[in-house]
């Protein structure tokens, strides 16, 4: 995703001189070839992420559409306040790239565990917010950010989903990609930790359960209609996320549920719940360990389908009352 990140960009800059991008000194391997091909319009701050949300909006503010790129954590939970009160107030052309979203960086520590991004950048108002699952979504909404006016949120995986086709793989900004069909279970995810979904899809289809599986690259704005549609043609809805559960995109998804009043039979929300994400190791093998796993996604899923199945066969629901 990264690379794809970079190239998309690239070829845009080339051809509009308003395109900055700004690092936080970070990612030379990938990005060099961009600041010796285009000089005047890359800049490295340095580590200084404040500074670089400051400078990126005062750049913004006159005129530029300016690109920040750093490891997950430092341009969202350091410079919070610079975001929100420079670039969200303003509705400043301030496009913020995370690189290493989830466990990306799972052996360097909670430092570079990026779990509570997604809820603390769609908490600001003001902000669009978009987790790309693979290379098609990430250059699409590359391009997307760069064309729309106001400040967007961009986390980028190590990791991604490997969906077949080329270019012409249609990705609307704001709506959910369906990258498979099934009536049991409707599976919606983020980044490429869906891949682990399409797994289980497929383990669970040789039993017989099938599974849609969306992604959910736009978590802000939410797809509602998809969500809602999801909840009136079958009876599981589930949410995968390499993110904690207070705040991400089974609380977003949650949040439209019981707005609109679509209730799913049964809903399951799979991510990290509570404390810190303490433990070191690489992304597959925390994704394992807590949970996120295909085996343990597809058995999760199976107990689901099973228990609105047996609701299905129950009497109307009524309220417990005491004795």
């Amino acid at each position: 995703m990264r690379d794809t990140f970079v190239a998309t960009l690239f070829e845009i800059a080339r051809r509009d001189p308003r395109v900055l991008l700004l690092t936080g000194d970070v990612g030379f391997g990938v990005l060099m070839p961009f600041g010796a091909a285009l000089p005047r319009q890359f800049v490295n701050v340095g580590v200084a992420e404040q500074n670089l949300a400051g400078v990126a909006t005062g750049l913004a503010l006159s005129g530029h559409i300016v690109f920040v790129y750093s490891i997950a954590n430092f341009p969202t939970l350091r410079c919070l306040e610079q975001l929100r009160n420079d670039a969200c107030y303003h509705d400043a052309n301030v496009k913020v790239v995370a690189v290493g979203g989830g466990f990306s960086y799972g052996a360097l520590g909670i430092s570079h565990h990026a779990t509570e991004d997604l809820a603390i950048m769609r908490a600001l108002p003001g902000i669009a917010v978009y987790c790309p699952a693979d290379q098609h979504e990430t250059a699409a909404l590359t391009k997307f950010a760069y064309e729309t006016q106001g400040t967007c949120y961009l986390r980028l995986d190590k990791s991604l989903v490997y969906t077949p086709g080329g270019d012409g793989i249609r990705v609307d900004p704001g709506k959910a990609r369906q990258l498979r069909q099934g009536a049991d279970a409707t599976i919606f995810g983020v980044g490429g930790v869906l891949q682990e979904a399409v797994l289980a899809a497929d383990l669970l289809s040789a039993e017989g359960v099938q599974c849609a599986v969306f992604s959910m690259h736009t978590v802000k704005p939410i797809d509602r209609d998809a969500i809602i549609r999801a909840c009136c043609s079958t009876p599981v809805v589930v949410t995968i996320e390499e993110h904690t559960l207070d705040g991400g995109l089974g609380s977003a998804v949650a949040e439209v549920c019981a707005d609109s009043g679509a209730f799913p039979r049964a809903f399951r929300r799979l991510g990290l719940r509570g404390g810190f994400s303490s433990v070191v190791g690489s992304q597959a093998y925390l994704r394992a360990h807590y949970g996120l796993g295909a085996q343990h996604v597809a058995d999760t899923i199976r107990a689901a389908v099973a228990e609105a199945n047996t609701r299905a066969t129950e009497s109307a629901w009524r309220p417990r009352t005491s004795e």
